[in-house]
């Protein structure tokens, strides 16, 4: 049975209202997606983003979840899905010359990830191009 898109073997967590851009904290959700649960809780631990103890807090709330409410194994957890998205943008005003105004545009974000239960898929190796040179 599947519940908001959700198999019976995943789990998600939301993080919302975020202080930051999503430009940046898609390069932090990029560094994790598709790596098993412990892995990945190294990556954003040694991470230099300041955004990945949001990101990190977010992680760890999900196989909280998946512990507590669903009884799946911690072991066999990875990120099947993580994504971004953009919330509201505070708008401020800074003094400029001449008594003009220039905006300050403070965004925030919202974090989804997904777990899921099983064998991490193996990431595909990429194969060198052959030179197509003209005989």
């Amino acid at each position: 049975m599947t519940r908001y898109g959700i198999k019976d073997n995943q789990v998600r967590a939301f993080n919302k209202m975020i202080r930051i851009s999503h430009q940046k904290l898609n390069l932090v959700c990029d560094m994790v997606r598709g790596l098993p649960v412990d892995r990945a809780v190294d990556v954003l631990k040694f991470s230099k983003k300041r955004v990945s103890d949001e990101v990190l807090k977010t992680l760890l709330s999900a196989v909280a979840n998946a512990e507590h409410n669903k009884n799946l194994p911690v072991e066999t957890l990875f990120v099947k899905e993580i994504w971004c998205g953009k919330a509201l943008t505070m708008k401020r005003i800074m003094p400029g010359p001449r008594g003009s105004a220039r905006p300050i545009l403070k965004p925030f974000s919202n974090l989804t990830i997904v777990l899921e239960s099983g064998n991490a898929p193996a990431k595909k190796k990429q194969e060198p191009k052959a030179d197509k040179k003209a005989k």
